[in-house]
């Protein structure tokens, strides 16, 4: 097996802005910064790690200034966040406040279970009321 419960995964995706990035996923989500570079370097990407304190994931925000890319999510490009409670709209404001768009879902599961809310870069974060089981 390759893969398993323990194996680390990081997801790595283009942004326009590391700050509002930053903002939206730390102030709004609540997620830390595990790392980030600290000196503009030629030839290399300017990063942004975020995740949870002590979790087997975490987000790798990349911004090229040499040559920058236009983030191109879809409406199916999906992060969602089991919460296993209702979605408090103190919540939703939060996310707001720190950059994001909600936005109706797609699929209208998501907005049965959930909402969706549009990160500065326009990917969509999904907090939803279900728990994950198999």
């Amino acid at each position: 097996m390759i893969i398993d419960a323990k194996t680390h995964v990081r997801v790595a995706r283009p942004s326009r802005d590391l700050a509002a990035a930053e903002r939206f996923y730390v102030d709004g989500l609540g997620l830390e910064v595990q790392w980030r570079s600290t000196a503009r370097v030629p030839g290399k990407h300017d990063l942004l790690m975020l995740g949870p304190p002590g979790g087997g994931w975490h987000f790798e925000l990349t911004f090229d200034p040499e040559h920058p890319l236009e983030p191109t999510p879809t409406v199916e490009d999906l992060f969602v966040v089991y919460l296993g409670a209702p979605v408090e709209e103190e919540q939703v404001e939060r996310l707001i406040a720190a950059g994001g768009t909600r936005v109706p879902a797609h699929n209208p599961y998501w907005d049965e279970y959930g909402v969706t809310v549009a990160d500065p870069d326009g990917y969509r974060l999904v907090l939803c009321s279900r728990s994950w089981s198999i």
